[in-house]
Order: C-alpha cells, then sequence, then structure tokens
C-alpha cells in the first residue's frame, strides 16, 4: 500500500443535508460525518451528482464548506473532496481555491458542461488555466468523468496531456462513465500513475485490478462497509469476489429508483435513523409506496 496515492481509498459520494425547505441542515452535518466514517469510508466528497452539487449556489457551497470543514476536525484521517465545477471558469476557480483554503484534501472537477461540443484543445486550456489559478502546487485534482450527466467527457488523450503538464496537481479522475471497457482501457494506457476512483460499485474489483486506488459511489452512503470488504481485501492480495457479488446486487437494487438522492436520504432515514432530509427541486421526494418496495427489495437482496 505504500505506493498509493494519498487520496486512494473508498469515499462516500456524500448526499447534502438539506431541511424541508430545501435549505442547508448545517446541525446536522456531524451526524453524516460520523456515520460515513464509522462504516470505513476514507472520506467524503461534497457537491457531487449524489450532493446535488450543481444545484447549489456558490454562497450555498461555501457555507457547508465552512461547516463541514470544521466538524471534520473531530474525525482524525477522514479526508474531504469538494465538487467545485461549473460551466463558468471563473466561479470554478473561486471554489476551488476557497476548497483548498479550507484545508481540503482535493477537489473534483466537472468540465464545462454547457457546451457538449468542446474540443480536446478547448477543455485542456480551461482545465490548465483552473489548475494555474487555483490549485497549490502540491494540490490535487481529479477530473470528474461523467459524460451521460455532462455530455462532455475526458478522452485518454486530454487525461495523457493534462497529466504530462501537471504531474502532481492534475491527480487523475473520478470515473463515473459506468463503463467497464474505459476502466480497463485506463488502467491499459496509465497503469498507476493516473489515479482512478471509480464510480460504479458494480464493477469495483475489475476497476481495481485495472490500477484504480479506489471508489466515490452513490452507494457508499449506505454500503461502504461492502466496499470497504472488497478494497481491504484487494490490498492484502486476497479475493473480494464474495463482497463484490454482495455490493453489485445492491448497487442494482437502488439503480431502480433513480435518482439516487431521494432514494439515499430515504434509507438513511428509516435505516439508519438520520433525519428525513430534502431534496433540491427539481428532485422530488420519494413516493412512500415506491420507498416500501425499495425497502422490502434491498432487505432481501
Amino acid at each position: 500500500m505504500a505506493d498509493l496515492h494519498p487520496l486512494a481509498g473508498v469515499y462516500a459520494a456524500a448526499v447534502t443535508p438539506l431541511k424541508p425547505d430545501s435549505t442547508l441542515d448545517l446541525e446536522t452535518v456531524p451526524v453524516l460525518l460520523r456515520f460515513l466514517a464509522s462504516r470505513g469510508c476514507h472520506g467524503a466528497l461534497l457537491f457531487g451528482t449524489t450532493g446535488e452539487g450543481p444545484s447549489f449556489s456558490s454562497k450555498e457551497r461555501e457555507t457547508f464548506m465552512r461547516s463541514v470543514r470544521v466538524y471534520r476536525q473531530q474525525l482524525p484521517g477522514f479526508k474531504l473532496l469538494a465538487g467545485t465545477g461549473t460551466p463558468s471558469l471563473s466561479e470554478s476557480i473561486d471554489l476551488t481555491k476557497l476548497a483548498f483554503d479550507l484545508g481540503y484534501n482535493g477537489v473534483v472537477v466537472l468540465p464545462p458542461y454547457y457546451f457538449r461540443k468542446a474540443t480536446d484543445e478547448g477543455l485542456f486550456t480551461w482545465f490548465s488555466e483552473l489548475i494555474k489559478k487555483a490549485v497549490p502546487a502540491k494540490g490535487h485534482l481529479l477530473g470528474y468523468h461523467i459524460p451521460s450527466a455532462t455530455g462532455v467527457g475526458f478522452s485518454l488523450d486530454l487525461l495523457a496531456r493534462l497529466k504530462d503538464a501537471f504531474p502532481t496537481q492534475f491527480a487523475g479522475i473520478k470515473d463515473s462513465s459506468h463503463d467497464d471497457a474505459f476502466a480497463t482501457a485506463l488502467g491499459q494506457r496509465f497503469g498507476k500513475d493516473l489515479l482512478v476512483l471509480n464510480g460504479t460499485d458494480s464493477y469495483f474489483h475489475h476497476a481495481l485490478k485495472n490500477h484504480a486506488q479506489g471508489a466515490i459511489t452513490a452507494p457508499a452512503n449506505l454500503i461502504s462497509e461492502d466496499l470497504r470488504e472488497i478494497w481491504d481485501l484487494y490490498q492484502e492480495g486476497k479475493d473480494p469476489t464474495e463482497a463484490q457479488v454482495r455490493v453489485a446486487k445492491q448497487r442494482h437494487i437502488l439503480e431502480k429508483y433513480m435518482p439516487f438522492p431521494p432514494i439515499l436520504k430515504a434509507f438513511l432515514h428509516r435505516q439508519h435513523g438520520m433525519p428525513r432530509w430534502s431534496v433540491k427541486p427539481p428532485l422530488e421526494e420519494m413516493n412512500e409506496k415506491k420507498l416500501e418496495e425499495a425497502l422490502k427489495e434491498f432487505s432481501e437482496k
């Protein structure tokens, strides 16, 4: 494990605690952080897709990031990543600077997703400016590869160019392509030179075998103990197949009830006694009939 990247490990793409009026529920932040840490997470990503990141203003993100930073001090070793990508380069620079000023361990940055025909050259220029203006010399940025949502992804050549230009600051990617062939291609092209944190629980073991060094997933809010078992067994040179089969079943059940934020918040409340956190529009609260159906199916996994 000595050759692993400092950000290697299992992360929850954390839900964002919200009151019924969709404002931030800052008082319950420590409840969520302690829960995630107690269940094997090495850390958490704030304001990813599961955290409803694009639905929050820069001011809301700043308020929440400051609050989480304070409570994280109670959890030694627990890492924090912040989602700081927006379609605005200047806004992304400001949020990224803020994350590092607050002592976050790294940032995860979406490409500028409004311009879906952006070229690799344009994306390289965008990320180069962001890194030069906002990422410290020893800071770590991960590109967020989720083309199904953004319409813009990272080609292997773009990743290689960014890594060559910024070998430390451009750490790698969060791969939420849900494409096992892409996970294989990443491993073949980069080995462990590029930090890859996988976003698809159902082939976490496959990603690890192809040089991924961890995962950031939505279901980790609920099943991080099983993901951590896969991680630990793999690092020990043991076979995590049994745990992987269990994780894949759980992920596939949850996928039937997407989007993830409503079902995860409902499950955290019903199964683990968390507050009944709301979601921001345009997302909707989970229908009670559907919730009961999902809980029953999940308990029978």
